[in-house]
């Protein structure tokens, strides 16, 4: 092949260019290399793919542990912890509870006392406890520790449940039951592992299904599918050995399958359509191939560029789990583009019409007419103003429910409550406020066994309880150096809510203030569930602004050299802005209002995960850009052959209808798979992704993208004389 054949079409005739300020096109310059070198271009990727995947089986991926997760004090009191050399433990516990019977009736103190040696008896515990009784005296525990390393700890479990279950059965008029941080682990992870293991399986399918109805062909189906996939495989990879610097969390590969199905098959039905479109508009296989290089693969670059640069932004949060999920989609995204822009190419050139092998009678179509959007379009720039005014208050009327949110930490709440260890939890929040999910008080000093601390030790505990929001039981633990004591004590509230968190204050500003802080220098801190919690929001409050001002602050400069006008960058991020908060008014009203509960299947809890809403502003900005580059490519391709603003809005839109509306039916269907997960946060994520890309594929690109820009017409391209030193792009 010659490089004439993958030369792009003509520019406007006013604006020829020089040799010097020919329009540069790094996608078509790469499509050339691959088409001349298809060999290369296609073993090399397999090659590339296969030692990505060997990779991470030699080396394996660093997964994040305890101590690089938190913020704030919560964080620092863990890090004193985790140096202090206590014994490590996983707790456990057994409530027994009667609605009649007290603590007091004789078969009650039986089953305790009967809990307890038969947990013992297994010798699998150690440090078993019987004292704590509720404020009712209806319910007692029955608290202990797993021996051994507690990682392993479920292995040894087993024993322990059939003793619990012996007493049981023993004792039929009372309730006996077990929970704690094994039991409630093994339960967690029985529903997750399985859900997300079954989710990222049947994306594969139904991926694979909307493809078929899109290209109607087997063979133009499965090229975008082997594509997304050995880019998610050569991603874990890369991820392996970016985890040596950057710990990978436990979800992030969920999600990089999610983000490279995703963009991989965008990506990959933006080219293959622009070749089809060529070649049914009478180009040959040489030319379609070169038109598409040119338009779809610089469209494609921009794209991973803007979903890189929206994801980059997370580090500025400078938390283990945003940071772990920016570098495995950062990764993804980065080696689906380069695969769609090198083997994409080279495999077109060397099948030509071969890439419609198996066609589907029905559903095969070169060319989609796109008439639905054809009346719709019309409908908009016949009334360009009352158009834009309806879209754009609808969705600020959708968007008006995100004010009022509520961002929380899930915690346990976010789970099914449908496992026995965490209905027994919540047996033991209701009956022993907090004492499920206990604040940890953590005391420093050079020894916190001389009598001052002891005595703000023992003024801290009367105090506490005074309060009325922190509960007994109040348990105390010291280090072996005697340098550190551990303060358990439970909180009003249940996990992570407002209440607990009001809790968390209340033992900062007032209680150890005046207790414990300043006594013998000793450094006091505090962690816990609602207290990280508090520290995350904190931590958040104070990134969010950084990190919304470089990602805007980046798409901007990225959209004003990429199409050379700034009234296009600045319409395109306030779209997407636009689009994000009607997605954050969904999120609201279906979970935080709990409109969804119904449908999705999860506990109404009056929040919202707080990690989700910046997690979901730079997925969905990356994402919605993902379009919205596209769009305006062939709007400004059109606008440099010479057609009227109007006519270019038009006919771009008119013709990338199919393939952004068939890239959202993925997208929107992989994404709605997750709400079906077991996980709250899961169910959010899932959720606000799928309407967001519906949301943004519909209003936003076919009514208020070509009615803004009929009615800016020619001010779209506005640029100041003063940037004219900007590269031109070649758009065609």
């Amino acid at each position: 092949m010659t490089t004439s054949m993958l030369r792009p079409p003509d520019t406007r005739p006013d604006e020829t260019l020089t040799s010097h300020r020919r329009p540069r096109n790094l996608a078509a310059s790469v499509a050339r290399f691959s088409a001349r070198h298809r060999a290369l271009a296609v073993f090399g990727w397999l090659l590339f793919v296969v030692l990505a995947t060997a990779l991470s089986a030699v080396i394996g991926t660093v997964g994040a542990e305890d101590s690089d997760y938190g913020n704030g004090e919560s964080k620092r009191a863990a890090e004193i912890v985790d140096a202090a050399g206590f014994p490590e433990r996983a707790g456990e516990m057994v409530i027994v509870q009667s609605g009649t019977l007290t603590a007091d009736a004789p078969e009650f103190r039986d089953a305790v006392r009967e809990a307890a040696a038969a947990v013992e008896a297994t010798g699998q515990v150690e440090n078993v406890n019987t004292d704590a009784v509720s404020e009712d005296r209806h319910s007692a525990l029955v608290t202990f520790d797993m021996k051994g390393d507690p990682d392993t700890a479920a292995d040894r479990i087993e024993p322990v449940f059939d003793a619990v279950a012996g007493v049981q059965r023993d004792h039929p008029d009372l309730i006996v039951a077990q929970t704690g941080e094994v039991s409630i682990d093994e339960a967690i992870q029985s529903q997750v592992d399985g859900a997300l293991g079954t989710l990222s399986m049947l994306s594969l399918p139904v991926t694979l299904g909307i493809l078929l109805v899109a290209f109607g062909a087997l063979l133009a189906a499965v090229l975008p599918l082997g594509l997304a996939v050995t880019a998610f495989l050569a991603s874990l990879g890369l991820l392996a050995a970016s985890s040596r610097f950057f710990p990978a969390d436990d979800t992030v590969t969920h999600l990089m399958l999610l983000m490279g199905l995703a963009v991989g098959v965008d990506y990959c039905l933006f080219y293959i359509r622009r070749e089809r479109e060529e070649r049914a508009n009478g180009a040959s296989p040489e030319q379609a191939l070169a038109t598409a290089a040119a338009t779809s693969g610089r469209s494609i670059l921009i794209s991973a560029f803007t979903v890189i640069i929206a994801m980059a932004g997370m580090f500025l949060t400078q938390d283990v789990t945003f940071i772990s999920l920016a570098v495995g989609t950062i990764l993804v995204v980065a080696v689906a583009a380069l695969g769609s822009l090198t083997v994409l190419p080279a495999m077109l050139s060397k099948l030509g019409d071969k890439v419609d092998l198996g066609r589907i009678p029905g559903l095969y179509r070169r060319k989609s007419n796109g008439r639905f959007w054809r009346f719709v379009l019309r409908v908009v720039l016949r009334r360009p103003g009352v158009s834009a005014t309806i879209a754009a208050a609808a969705l600020v009327a959708l968007a008006l429910p995100a004010l009022g949110m509520r961002p929380a930490s899930d915690g346990i709440e976010g789970v099914k409550h449908d496992e026995a260890a965490i209905k027994t939890y919540d047996r033991v929040q209701t009956a022993f406020p907090g004492g499920a999910d206990p604040a940890t008080v953590v005391v420093k000093a050079g020894d916190v066994t001389n009598p001052a601390i002891t005595a703000a030790i023992e003024d801290f505990k009367a105090k506490a309880p005074a309060t009325g929001q922190l509960h007994e039981p109040v348990t105390v633990e010291v280090n072996p150096d005697r340098t550190v004591a551990r303060i358990s004590i439970g909180l009003s509230g249940t996990g992570a809510d407002k209440v607990s968190e009001d809790a968390v204050h209340t033992l900062r500003d007032d209680v150890i203030p005046h207790s414990l802080t300043g006594v013998d220098g000793a450094e006091v801190a505090v962690t816990g569930g609602a207290a990280q919690s508090v520290d995350f929001n904190h931590a958040l409050t104070r990134s969010v602004p950084l990190v919304f001002a470089f990602v805007l602050g980046l798409a901007f400069v990225l959209l004003l050299v990429s199409f050379r006008s700034v009234v296009v960058a600045v319409t395109a991020i306030v779209l997407n802005l636009l689009s994000v908060a009607a997605a954050y008014g969904a999120l609201v009203l279906a979970f935080q209002h709990g409109w969804g509960s119904g449908l999705m299947d999860f506990q109404e809890r009056g929040t919202v995960t707080n990690w989700i809403p910046l997690f979901l502003f730079v997925i969905l900005f990356g994402l919605s850009m993902d379009y919205h580059v596209f769009v305006l490519s062939r709007i400004r391709e059109g606008y440099d052959r010479g057609w009227p603003t109007k006519l270019a809005v038009s006919r771009g839109i008119q013709n990338t209808a199919g393939v952004i509306t068939s890239a959202a039916v993925v997208m929107v269907a992989v994404f709605a798979l997750f709400t079906t997960a077991p996980l709250t946060a899961m169910k959010e994520m899932g959720f606000g992704l799928a309407i967001a890309v519906l949301i943004d594929a519909t209003i936003v690109r076919a009514v208020l993208l070509p009615s803004v820009m009929a009615m800016l017409g020619e001010r779209n391209w506005y640029l100041p004389r003063w940037l004219g030193w900007l590269p031109r792009l070649s758009h065609n």
